[in-house]
């Protein structure tokens, strides 16, 4: 924490260049759905910020749909729950950025709603399809390829959101998962459509670990020892 401080301090100063503006690519912003209804909300007066913190009820209501209905609602309920958290996350940049609605602790709220939203859904996914280690994997890693994003962005670097499994990956995998286990409970009355899909989420999570991690690496090693000299000074003032 007090090498992130210093090291925000020293930007501030100039001695180190400027954290580059990093925003998830989403193509649905210039939908013009997305657009009237960013305007709709902002002219309300409704905040970047309270949207967040919306995307993790939604989220919620999810989970609880995942584990304490019967089948095959829990996954309908959980694919509605997923979904309003992704049309929040959508939301809320374009309320801050299009309507111009940014505040100070806009980047506080921009991260963690979304490490407990995926958390939620993930846990609740390995508790429904009884492998609850599984669902709990799979939100560690998800919320490790979100570090190694930040921590690249830290470093000097633009945020990489690179797959094969970031999140509007999971929630994708874990709505096509719902709608499999729907199907497959009308049929033939079993249920390995959850299972498989937490575990493609952990392993896909994890190679998007890989990714991330190789990329950070070979832009510090190509970077000439600039943002890597910055950083690691900031380390030797303790």
């Amino acid at each position: 924490m007090r090498e992130a401080v210093r090291l925000s301090q020293l930007r501030k100063s100039g001695e180190v260049s400027a954290i580059p503006p990093d925003r998830r690519p989403i193509r649905l912003r210039s939908a013009r759905w997305a657009q009237a209804a960013a305007s709709y909300l902002a002219r309300l007066g409704v905040t970047p910020n309270q949207i967040s913190i919306a995307s993790i009820f939604a989220a919620g209501a999810g989970a609880v749909s995942l584990i304490f209905f019967p089948r095959p609602w829990n996954t309908l309920g959980c694919i509605c729950g997923a979904q309003l958290r992704l049309l929040c996350n959508l939301l809320d940049g374009m309320v801050a950025v299009e309507n111009g609605k940014q505040t100070r602790l806009g980047v506080v709220y921009n991260e963690m709603p979304d490490r407990i939203s995926d958390s939620l859904l993930l846990i609740a996914l390995g508790y429904a399809c009884e492998i609850p280690w599984l669902g709990w994997l799979a939100a560690l890693l998800a919320a490790l390829t979100a570090y190694i994003r930040v921590f690249g962005g830290a470093l000097g670097f633009a945020q990489d959101f690179q797959g094969p499994m970031a999140k509007q990956h999971r929630m994708a995998l874990l709505t096509v998962g719902c709608l499999s286990s729907i199907i497959e409970h009308l049929t033939v009355q079993t249920n390995r459509s959850l299972p498989i899909t937490c575990g493609l989420i952990a392993a896909g999570a994890l190679i998007t670990c890989w990714t991330r991690t190789r990329t950070l690496v070979h832009q510090v090693r190509g970077s000439n020892g600039s943002a890597a000299a910055d950083f690691g000074r900031v380390r030797r003032l303790d």
